[in-house]
Formats: C-alpha cells, structure tokens, sequence
C-alpha cells in the first residue's frame, strides 16, 4: 500500500520531467535541422575541446583571478609609453639595490679560478680568518634577530670534534656508518618523544625547516592523489612559512591562503568555508614567523578530524621552545602537538632552539602510514634499487651527529634552563616595550618573537634607525612591522635594557620630525608593498638572488640600512 501511494506521488513529477525533456530534444533536433552527420560530428568534437580547454582554463593551481592580474600588468608592460615609464622605475629599483647589499660593499677582488698550486694548511686558515671576519654585524654581541640561537663557546668546541670525527660519513650507505644512522634514528625518535608521539609515530632528519615542510607536503600530495584528488589543495594561513608557497610551486599543489583574526591568528571560520573535495592537507604555525603566534591548534584539528584532513603543524622556529615551555614554568594555553587529535605531522627545527648547527630539522608523523608517502623509491634504475627518506640523497654525517651530540650534551634540564632564560627575556621585552607610546605589538605572542608596529610614524625608519645603532632586525610587511626574535644571545646580561634604551632614543628622534623620508631597506619595503604587480617585486628580489653569486667588484659605496630577514 506504501509502495503504491509513493508511486502514485511520484507520477505528476515525472510527467513533467518528461514534457521539459520533450522540448529540449525538439529544440536541438530543430537546431540541428539541415545538417550532415559530418557537421554534427564537428560540432560534437569541437565542442568537446572547448569543453576541455575550458576546464583545463578555469581549473589550475593558481586562481583565474591571479592570473588575470599577471596577464593584464604583462600587457601593461608591453605600451610603449607607460611600459618605458615602468621600466625605468625597475631600472632605478634594480641600481638601488644591487648598489647597496651591504655583503658586497667593501669587496675588491674574487678568486675565480684554482690556485695554480694548491695552498699550505697555514695559509688556508689564514684565509678563512679573513673571510670570517668580514661584515659590520657582530652577532656574538646580541643585536641580531633570530639567526644564531646558542653561539655558546664549550657547545661549539664540542660539535667541531664530533665533526671532525665524522667528517667524512654518509647515511646514504648506513652498512658503511652504521653508528650514524643510529644516532639519525635517535634524533627523530627523541623528537617524536618530545612532542608527545605514541609507538607509530616516526619521522626523518633533513637540511632545514623548508625542507621539512617540502616532505610533509609532499606527502600529502600523494596521499591525495591515492585518494583521486586530481587537483590537490593546501589550506594555510597568510602568517605560514613561505616554504609552502614553495613546495606548492614545486609540487604543483594549490595554495589557498586563509586570513587572520585581529589577534594575528588563523581565521577558523575562513578555514572551515575554504575545505572542499580537493583539500589535502589544512596547516597551523606553533608560533608563525611573523608575530610570534601561536595559532588555535585544537578547532583546526577539530576540522582535521570531522573532514578526514591531514593536519601540518609547523614548530619550526620555536617547537625546541615550546615542548619545554611548561617545564620551564610557562605553560601554554592550549596543546599543540600530537596529543591534540587531528594533528598529523610536525616539523621542528634542531637548529635553532634545538641549538644544533644549521643544516638539521625533524618532520615527524603520528603514524608511519604517512611517511610512506614522503620517501622516493626508484626501482627499476640501472645503478640499482635507490631510495631515499627525502630530497637530498647523500647527506652530511657530519651534520646529523653534531646534532645528536646537541641533544645528548644539553640534555633536558639545560633545554629547561635555556627556555626559561628566554621566555623571561620575551616576557620582559613585551611588557617595557607595551609601555613605549607610538609603537604596538602585534598580537599576543607566548613564545620568543616580538613584532613591533606604528600607527604614529613609519615603523622601517625605527628598523633604519635601529640599523645605525648595529641592531639588525627582522622587516615584515602586510602588516608593516618589524620583529625581533630572542635568542640565548638576548638573554646576556645588559643586551635587553640596551636594546629598550635604543628603540626609545630612536624614537624620540623619530618624533622630532614625523614626515622625513624613509630610506634604504625600508623605504624598498613600503614600496613593494604598495606595488599591485607583484611581478615587479619578484624581479627586484632577483637582484638580491643574482648579488648572493657575483663576483665583480661594486662600483658604488653606497650603504642601505637594514638586512633582509634572517631564519
């Protein structure tokens, strides 16, 4: 009886599907009226490609809307009046800065070929001496941002021994230097205790953060592609390394970007709406670069795990601060590590606040289900079975055992102390510098970074006068602002109170006069920012890219405060 009353209800819609179907078919069949098989066969086929062409159009990793504005600036380029106008702009923007990169003012000549006889040892170390004492910025006083985390002399005496001792081994042949990958498998498991990794969870050592990130996407690109995502997507936030704008540029992923909340953290909300078929993979900073955020891990996991999402956590620049935090008599508010539910890999950086020399970083996973996809195997060369854990194949020794090294020499009570000395210091710093008029901080940073910000003046003149007085800082842009991140250097006695002193004093003198010009790094900054063709700032950059390899002697002395951003 059911069965009938719901056929009986049925039966009115389908007459009327019928009857629109009746008309569409009548009003092709009279289009079509009049022509030969081989034209509808060529209407068929070029309608296909259309199709096609149309999808392929529409449908790319990088939005219509970007690609229309570098289409409509190319163009733009190519006028004959306003294109000389843009050009000679460039032109004086190229001079300005290929003319003032400080690390090649004061350079008079370049070896360009071998010795014809090779040098003495002695001579050698003399030359090296030479070289290592170049440039204006001493960064064992203090004044630098970021970049060299410890510096401290016993640790550095240490990790030149163990070196030294190997020097010359390579994880690529673990038969060959089985104890090296041992103390790999030890650094990673460590890590994964650390950040609260259960009996599954694994990882691997690589050359640095960006790296580390590159795997992670890497490997839930190709989780995505088994899963027959055809066009895989990445959730991040605009606060997030630029190391995945690389990997998705590398990896031919889409890169979404989410904004942020006032409080400079990830706008859920805007995550949650952005998640579609194609997402593959939703990304968190423990703290980002920029402001030192940390951002809601737990709601983004919370996603994570009612979409069946992989979760990035990126700790690269402070996970070695943050898992002993708490220890240190500074907890967090908010978990943000494998014990949240959702979160699916990390990366971290043991060379930074793991004090370990450049050249080390961990990605890790919950489960070993997902590092599967980040390894490379090629069976079938000729040279036999090769497969590599990451994107370098051989790998320095060298590096992985001083790190190891770090770790077992620090141990956890030195890492404890170590938090504890800086987080006091960034505490502090905060509150002196929230008590300075006409400056901001950014947010409300938990870990070691300060972003400093202006509504009164142009915070770069603050980072140029700051310059002057041999500080060197971090320059951020959307926000303007400038940054400086507190390492063990920071917390030497004096170097806080000196640095308050000198933003202060600079301040004041910024005062004095509110509408004189910026110059030299910053006044580069506040134009890019201001620039819609982003093309333009991405040419400038390459100067800076192309000056990092010359080899030619500068035909100007002039000097530009400020430095580009230290990692």
């Amino acid at each position: 009886m059911a069965n009938t009353d719901v056929k009986d209800a049925i039966i009115p819609y389908k007459e009327i599907l019928q009857m629109y179907w009746e008309k569409a078919t009548s009003f092709v069949n009279a289009q079509c009226d009049g022509l030969e098989p081989w034209q509808l066969v060529g209407l068929t086929f070029s309608s296909t490609l259309v199709s096609v062409w149309l999808h392929g159009f529409l449908f790319q990793s990088e939005s219509l809307t970007s690609r229309t504005k570098k289409q409509f600036f190319k163009l733009l380029r190519k006028m004959p009046f306003i294109g000389a106008i843009i050009q000679k702009k460039i032109d004086e923007a190229l001079n300005d800065v290929t003319s003032s990169l400080s690390f090649l003012k004061d350079e008079k000549d370049y070896i360009k070929a071998l010795p014809e006889q090779g040098m003495s040892q002695p001579e050698v170390l003399e030359k090296m001496k030479e070289y290592s004492s170049k440039g204006d910025v001493r960064w064992q006083d203090g004044k630098v941002s970021g970049t060299v985390y410890s510096g401290e002399e016993k640790l550095t005496r240490l990790l030149v021994k163990v070196y030294e001792e190997f020097a010359w081994s390579n994880p690529l042949h673990p038969d060959i230097f089985p104890g090296l990958r041992k103390m790999e498998a030890e650094v990673v498991r460590i890590a994964c205790t650390l950040f609260s990794g259960g009996p599954n969870s694994c990882g691997a050592m690589t050359s640095g953060g960006t790296e580390s990130i590159l795997m992670a996407c890497k490997a839930y690109r190709d989780l995505a592609y088994e899963r027959g995502i055809k066009q895989p997507e990445m959730l991040v936030p605009v606060s997030a390394h630029a190391a995945f704008d690389k990997a998705a540029h590398y990896f031919g992923l889409k890169l979404i970007h989410i904004p942020l909340t006032k409080a400079m953290e990830v706008d859920v909300q805007a995550m949650r709406r952005a998640i579609s078929k194609n997402t593959a993979m939703l990304v968190c900073s423990a703290p980002q670069f920029p402001h030192g955020i940390m951002d809601p891990i737990e709601e983004v996991a919370e996603l994570a795990v009612k979409y069946k999402i992989p979760f990035h956590v990126d700790a690269c620049l402070g996970g070695f601060l943050i898992a002993f935090m708490d220890k240190a008599g500074f907890p967090l508010k908010h978990p943000f590590d494998f014990r949240v539910k959702g979160v699916t890999s990390i990366s971290a950086d043991t060379h930074k606040y793991g004090y370990a020399p450049k050249g080390s970083s961990v990605v890790l996973y919950s489960d070993k289900k997902y590092r599967s996809y980040q390894f490379f195997i090629a069976p079938d060369w000729q040279g036999g079975i090769y497969a590599s854990p990451s994107v370098a194949g051989s790998r320095p020794g060298g590096i992985i055992a001083a790190c190891w090294a770090t770790l077992m020499h620090i141990g956890e009570s030195g890492y404890v102390e170590a938090t504890k000395r800086i987080i006091k210091t960034a505490r502090f710093l905060e509150s002196e510098l929230r008590k300075i008029d006409s400056i901001f901080i950014l947010g409300k940073p938990e870990v070691s970074v300060l972003s400093i910000g202006s509504d009164t003046f142009d915070i770069y003149r603050l980072s140029n006068l700051l310059a002057a007085k041999g500080w060197n800082l971090n320059v951020l842009q959307f926000p303007s602002s400038i940054h400086l991140c507190i390492t063990q250097l920071h917390t030497k006695s004096g170097v806080a109170e000196q640095f308050l002193k000198d933003v202060k004093d600079s301040i004041e003198e910024i005062m004095k006069d509110l509408d004189a010009k910026t110059t030299g790094m910053g006044a580069i900054y506040g134009m890019a920012q201001s620039v819609p063709d982003r093309s333009l700032v991405a040419e400038i950059s390459q100067a800076y890219l192309d000056g990092l390899y010359s080899t030619d002697v500068p035909c100007s002395e002039k000097h530009m405060n400020g430095s580009p951003s230290h990692h």
